[in-house]
């Protein structure tokens, strides 16, 4: 086995820094083979948020906020069981904490601006609901 495909970007060039990852390993449920009571795949993967130096201050406050409830002592964790290699439970683990942190530091969105309905599509509008009057109005028989 070789090293692993990262660094793992979060957003522009930042990115998990490989030293602040703090991995477990322990049986993973499901499928196996031979060796399924043995071999440790299933990954836990921790990043102590709240103690961080990688992320800018902003993006760090704003992913301790959205993250509350995710959050222990300010540490986030993920878990990958998926896949029955070890080796490629790391990699699905360390990608969903990576687009985790994006999504958590991502700027809000623009706030949206109201734009005032055309005059021309108003009136068509008028013009069509008094048209269907007129063919209800129609409908009616009232001189019997």
């Amino acid at each position: 086995m070789g090293r692993m495909s990262g660094p793992y970007l979060i957003r522009g060039s930042v990115s998990l820094p490989e030293a602040e990852l703090m991995w477990r390993f322990s049986r993973s449920s499901g499928p196996g083979g031979q060796h399924v009571n043995t071999s440790d795949s299933q990954v836990e993967l921790r990043f102590d948020l709240a103690a961080t130096e990688a992320l800018p201050a902003v993006w760090k406050e704003r992913a301790l906020e959205r993250l509350a409830s995710r959050l222990n002592d300010g540490v986030i964790s993920v878990r990958s069981s998926e896949h029955r290699s070890q080796w490629r439970n790391r990699e699905a683990a360390a990608v969903r904490l990576a687009a985790l942190l994006a999504e958590a530091t991502a700027p809000p969105p623009r706030p949206r601006r109201p734009t005032k309905i055309p005059r021309g599509i108003n009136e068509r509008r008028l013009r069509e609901k008094k048209r269907r009057g007129e063919t209800k109005r129609g409908r009616s028989a009232r001189d019997w």
